[in-house]
């Protein structure tokens, strides 16, 4: 987790039901945070960072799955490099 110093300037108000506030509160003292605020902007932000790290994830082995399966099974020919690397290793193999 990246930590950076930056300016709080920014502010978030939310209304929430006295039991959810109640709960909070309760975790917040149970979690050890001195503050409330601090709970929350905890929570928050690991939720938030797991939550687009496993988005980043599921995009990423994705667009890989795709790679590699146009690779396997799509209709290109291997290009001159790769033939003649072809070649020169059945020729280097054959030998031994």
């Amino acid at each position: 987790m990246k930590t950076r110093s930056i300016n709080k300037d920014e502010r978030i108000e939310i209304r929430i039901s006295s039991y959810d506030k109640r709960i909070f509160q309760k975790a917040q003292k149970l979690s050890g945070d001195k503050s409330f605020s601090s709970f929350i902007l905890r929570i928050v932000k690991e939720q938030s960072e797991e939550i687009v790290a496993r988005k980043d994830r599921i995009i990423v082995s994705e667009r890989d799955r795709k790679k590699f399966f146009d690779a396997v099974f799509g209709s290109s020919r291997p290009n001159q490099n790769l033939v003649e690397a072809a070649k020169k290793y059945k020729s280097q193999t054959a030998l031994k």
